[in-house]
C-alpha cells in the first residue's frame, strides 16, 4: 500500500485493549463523539439492512445504537479484545431487567480478527466500523468484507489520519528519533485500498477534532486508558529515561494555547463505499450491469 504505515504488533494490539476495557468508558469521549457522527450519516444511506456487522465493538456502544436503529435486523458486534465484548455483553445485558438480555437482545457478540472474519460469504448487509482500521492492515480488512458483504450492501467507516496526536509525535521526535507514536494513513491512501478491493464509489472526507488537557501526563493518561499504545512491530522496547521524559513534556509544553490547555489533535478520516450490485453479466464483453437505482444510493439520492 503507498504510504503504508509500520507492521503491527497484533498480540501486542490484543494485550493493549483488553487491559483498557474495565476502564474504557470513562475516558472514551471523543470515541463516542466520532461513533455517534458515524450512526447519523446513517441517515442518509438507504439501506433496511437484514444482518449488520458492528466491526471492532469495543464495549458495544455503537452495537447497541445499531440495534435500536434497524429493530428487524441481526446486530453483531465483534471485537479482538475478549475483556471488550464481555464488556458488550454486560452493556447489553443492562437493557433487560432480570437477566432476560440473553433471551431478548437482538445483538450477537464474537471474539475474532478483523483480518480474518469468521463468516459466510456473501451473509452482511451493513458493516460499520469507528476507529479500528487504524490497528489494522486495511487492504486485507477490506478484502474480507467485501468478502462478507453481500451485493448492494454498504461499508461504512472512521479511523484516524496521519495528523492524529501531532503534537505528541513532534514532541518526541526533538526528544529521539525513535517510533513512539502510532502511525495513521492518509484519507487518499485508504479510498485507493478501497478502489483495490473492488467496492463502488467510495465517498472520503475528514473532520478535524481537538481535545485539551491541563497537564501532558493527562494525555498520556488518557491514551492509555482507552488502549491507544503505539502497536508498531518496531516500536521501542526499553523505558524512558526520566531527563528524556522531561525533555518530551517541555517538548509538548511548547503547544500550550493561550488558554492554558495543551491540545491533542485528531484527524478523523469517514469513508463508506458500496458492493456493487451486480443484475446479470453481459453476453459478449464480460461487462458487468449496475442498476441505476443502486448508484442513486451510493451517492445518497432520494
Amino acid at each position: 500500500m503507498s504510504g503504508s504505515i509500520p507492521p503491527l504488533d497484533k498480540k501486542a494490539v490484543r494485550h493493549a485493549f483488553t487491559r483498557a476495557a474495565q476502564h474504557y468508558d470513562a475516558a472514551a469521549v471523543l470515541q463516542r463523539e466520532i461513533a455517534d457522527r458515524l450512526l447519523t450519516r446513517l441517515d442518509y444511506m438507504r439501506i433496511a439492512p437484514a444482518r449488520v456487522l458492528d466491526l471492532g465493538c469495543g464495549t458495544g456502544y455503537a452495537t447497541v445504537a445499531l440495534a435500536r436503529r434497524y429493530r428487524q435486523a441481526q446486530v453483531i458486534g465483534l471485537d479482538l479484545a475478549l475483556s471488550m465484548t464481555q464488556a458488550a455483553q454486560q452493556r447489553r445485558a443492562k437493557q433487560f431487567p432480570f437477566g432476560l438480555g440473553r433471551y431478548l437482545s437482538r445483538e450477537h457478540l464474537v471474539n475474532a480478527d478483523a483480518e480474518s472474519l469468521p463468516f459466510a460469504d456473501r451473509s452482511v448487509d451493513l458493516i460499520f466500523s469507528s476507529l479500528v482500521l487504524q490497528w489494522c492492515d486495511p487492504d486485507t480488512v477490506f478484502r474480507e468484507c467485501r468478502r462478507v458483504l453481500r451485493p448492494g450492501g454498504l461499508f461504512l467507516f472512521t479511523t484516524f489520519g496521519p495528523d492524529t496526536l501531532k503534537e505528541l509525535r513532534t514532541a518526541w521526535r526533538s526528544v529521539d528519533p525513535g517510533l513512539h507514536v502510532h502511525e495513521f494513513l492518509d484519507m487518499h491512501d485508504l479510498g485507493d485500498a478501497l478502489v483495490r478491493a473492488r467496492f463502488a464509489d467510495p465517498v472520503m472526507d475528514v473532520e478535524r477534532l481537538t481535545l485539551t488537557y491541563a497537564q501532558v501526563p493527562d494525555v498520556l493518561r488518557d491514551l492509555k486508558a482507552i488502549g491507544a499504545h503505539n502497536a508498531a512491530s518496531a516500536r521501542r522496547s526499553t523505558l524512558t529515561g526520566k531527563t528524556q521524559f522531561a525533555r518530551f513534556v517541555q517538548a509538548y509544553e511548547t503547544f500550550r494555547a493561550s488558554d492554558g490547555r495543551l491540545p491533542a489533535s485528531y484527524e478523523t478520516v469517514f469513508g463508506h463505499a458500496w458492493l456493487p450490485l451486480v443484475e446479470k453479466q453481459a453476453q459478449t464483453g464480460g461487462q458487468a450491469v449496475i442498476s441505476l437505482e443502486h448508484l442513486r444510493r451510493g451517492r445518497g439520492e432520494q
